[in-house]
């Protein structure tokens, strides 16, 4: 790191605890903080008025309040569940304990609804759904059974049904880290639903009391509003299932009633359940599940609107944070503007991740909380705090200098982070380093390839930087490949425009010079079914030989259908073998050398998939070939170009790959070497408005090596992990 030669003060948020009142000013100077708040199971110390410090405080909308809600435990949330697939071996009545394999203190089955209209028994062989004369429902919570009176023998059968939440998703988790269970003043805590009128009350009107007598707040940080993304647990404790974009905990009878008046159609529970999939955001979203989100978004933004007047109405500032509680919502769907909060705060894991958080529009400022959490499961004897704080920052960094997040910030216990002097050493740098990109750009852009990058998906620009997540930036074999790519492009000097079918259908946009298309067959990344619609294909190809580029990442256009498996296999110059067309002979063109390749250090990583992929014609040059299947290819198509990668995880040759491919595939690599590139993959150079050049090392060892800038070279030394200004 470059060091800063005076450290400054502003734009990093603290956590701060009781306790710790002699050490607090000290803190906060070395890391130039000018902002404190409290975490989940820590307060706001009486000192903190006395900090000079802006204060943000937690607070819960839909857990919390324990008292309220065990009065109103029929007001609890819910969430839809799919028992386990039970087959049927002998004719005759069939049980299923529907509660086998769910934590039981997280969840019961609710037997309090019309049973018969909201629960479902399915036949999954048929794929009928049962008459609720056919089965029948015993006892409670872990020992509810579903009874089926006349099983067909060999068939297999689940039941949907929907359960009470007994402990908040978050809660569990923040309860067993930090083992609260051995704290007499810890209880589990209930969430309850705001979709309950007098829920919705008290929620307004114990915000509004709790502003009244907390005049040190300046900050309400919502944590978040009212319904968790899916996420429950198995009867061992540990995730059965996680979605960060799930909406199976949206899902009350008032909300379906509601939907139902509001649409004027009828909810099919199988519609939530989805043959268990629950609508994740890897299928290609049904026209019912768009019209749920929909429908939650406008009840959510509505009511978050109401929140931030009480908050505004007192001289307070509303701050979301994108996580736990957030569906409903999302920050990039048109109403998210429209209720009026003053900043969103969340976690960063990654570059991309950074990305969704500071390409939000709507709001005054952007935060992000960094890692590691200031929690015992990093902050232990043989944990690496230190290590965790340097990838964590070096992932951001990418990002942060192509789009800046206007603070920063941790969270967590400050009094356990402070025991690691080394780590409060080094975060006290990154703040400062933070600040150094903010005070030396001047809040000025970065400059970008003269072209524009989209981003073709089923979901468009709702889920900006999102795509291919599983949980919150945590790593997924099958979806690493692909996710690779949006890691990669959060810091590499792009506009990306986030394109949905719909947006393509008459014609790609203006301005967009290469379209992008990832993921694999059947989800709604690559595309699905969005592919069989002759306008689509049309759309791209008309683009394409008119000059555009196509770039296909693992099984992009996949739809099989009228002899092809990738419905662009003559745009992109190869198809997916799936193993009907091995009696045809394929002849690959090979080259040795091309311009994408050229900094390649070593062979070609596409990560841990292997899919079976070959030429079409002879004119596809194939860059890598392994095991006869092709990891990289090229094909001119008209005036325009395609190139195909079997899967690119994030690593810096590989985003200098993709750097390079873009160009390529913009027919403009001629202006690639000018644009401000580092000879070393490793170095990723930005340039400003106002005539500063950063360099950034993304990698963990010295690198010495040049950047040529309008045809001057600048021989360039970084430390590990560092930074260097060569302009400015």
């Amino acid at each position: 790191m470059e060091e800063s030669t005076m450290t400054t003060r502003g734009r990093v948020t603290l956590p701060v605890e009781e306790g710790m009142d002699d050490e607090l000013a000290g803190i906060l100077a070395s890391l130039g903080a000018d902002a404190v708040r409290n975490s989940d199971g820590t307060w706001l110390p009486e000192v903190v008025t006395d900090l000079g410090a802006k204060v943000y405080a937690t607070r819960f909308c839909a857990r919390g309040d324990e008292a309220w809600a065990l009065d109103h435990l029929d007001e609890h949330v819910s969430m839809y569940l799919c028992s386990d697939r039970v087959p049927a071996l002998v004719a005759g009545p069939l049980d299923i304990r529907i509660m086998d394999g769910f934590f039981a203190e997280q969840l019961s089955p609710d037997l309090d609804v019309d049973i018969a209209r909201w629960w479902q028994v399915r036949d999954r062989t048929s794929g009928r759904a049962l008459d609720p004369a056919e089965w029948s429902v015993s006892g409670q919570g872990a020992q509810c059974v579903v009874t089926v009176t006349d099983a067909e023998p060999g068939h297999v059968y689940t039941v949907a049904f929907l359960a009470a939440q007994l402990w908040d998703t978050t809660q569990m988790y923040n309860y067993t880290t930090n083992h609260w269970e051995n704290d007499p003043t810890r209880s589990k805590e209930h969430p309850f639903d705001v979709v309950h009128p007098a829920t919705w009350s008290h929620v307004q009107g114990s915000l509004a009391q709790w502003l009244d007598a907390h005049p040190e707040v300046d900050v309400v940080r919502f944590t978040t509003f009212f319904y968790h993304f899916t996420l429950y647990f198995d009867d061992r404790a540990r995730e059965k299932f996680v979605d960060w974009f799930g909406y199976s905990a949206t899902v009350s009878v008032p909300m379906m009633e509601s939907f139902e008046r509001a649409t004027g159609r009828r909810i099919d529970p199988e519609e939530f359940i989805d043959a268990g999939y629950h609508n994740s955001s890897f299928r290609p979203p049904s026209e019912f599940f768009l019209a749920w989100i929909d429908h939650v978004n406008r009840f959510v933004t509505d009511r978050v609107r109401e929140l931030v007047d009480i908050c505004h109405a007192r001289g307070r500032e509303a701050m979301m944070f994108l996580g736990d509680n957030w569906m409903g919502t999302e920050p990039y769907r048109e109403l998210f503007a429209t209720t009026g909060l003053d900043a969103v705060v969340g976690s960063v894991g990654s570059a991309a991740t950074c990305r969704m958080i500071s390409d939000i529009p709507g709001v005054r400022y952007t935060e992000g909380r960094f890692l590691p959490y200031f929690f015992p499961d990093v902050f232990h004897d043989g944990g690496d705090p230190v290590g965790e704080a340097e990838r964590s920052w070096v992932q951001a960094r990418r990002a942060i200098v192509r789009k800046p997040l206007d603070r920063i910030g941790y969270g967590g216990y400050l009094s356990l982070a402070n025991r690691y002097p080394q780590f409060m050493e080094r975060i006290a740098q990154i703040c400062q380093e933070f600040r150094d990109i903010w005070d030396r750009s001047a809040g000025t852009t970065p400059s970008t390839a003269p072209f524009r990058v989209g981003i073709l998906n089923c979901w468009g620009a709702t889920r900006t930087w999102m795509t291919h997540m599983v949980a919150h930036a945590l790593y997924y074999k099958q979806a690493d490949p692909y996710l690779g790519v949006v890691e990669s492009l959060a810091g590499l000097p792009f506009d990306i425009d986030w394109l949905s079918f719909d947006d393509i259908r008459e014609g790609v946009p203006e301005g967009v010079g290469v379209l992008l298309n990832a993921g694999a067959a059947h989800t709604a990344f690559s595309g699905g079914p969005a592919w069989a619609d002759p306008r689509v294909q049309a759309s791209v190809r008309r683009f394409v030989a008119a000059g555009g580029g196509f770039l296909g990442v693992g099984e992009p256009s996949f739809h099989l259908a009228d002899g092809a498996a990738l419905q662009l296999s003559d745009v992109l110059g190869v198809d997916r073998e799936i193993g009907w067309g091995l009696s045809t002979d394929r002849y690959p063109n090979l080259v040795d050398a091309h311009f994408i390749t050229a900094d390649l250090a070593g062979p070609f990583d596409p990560g841990p998939l292997r899919l079976d992929i070959v030429p079409t014609s002879g004119d596809t040059e194939v860059l890598s070939l392994v095991d006869e299947s092709v990891r990289i290819a090229t094909h001119a198509y008209g005036a325009g170009r395609a190139v195909y990668l079997a899967g690119l995880p994030y690593t810096v040759d590989n985003a200098r790959l993709l750097h390079r491919a873009l160009w390529w595939a913009a027919g403009r690599q001629a202006e690639f070497a000018d644009s401000g590139v580092a000879d070393d993959p490793r170095v990723e150079v930005t340039r400003y408005e106002n005539g500063t050049v950063l360099a950034t090392n993304v990698g963990f060892e010295p690198v010495h090596t040049a950047v040529t800038l309008d045809g001057t070279r600048f021989d360039v030394d970084l430390a590990p992990a560092g930074s260097h200004w060569i302009q400015g």
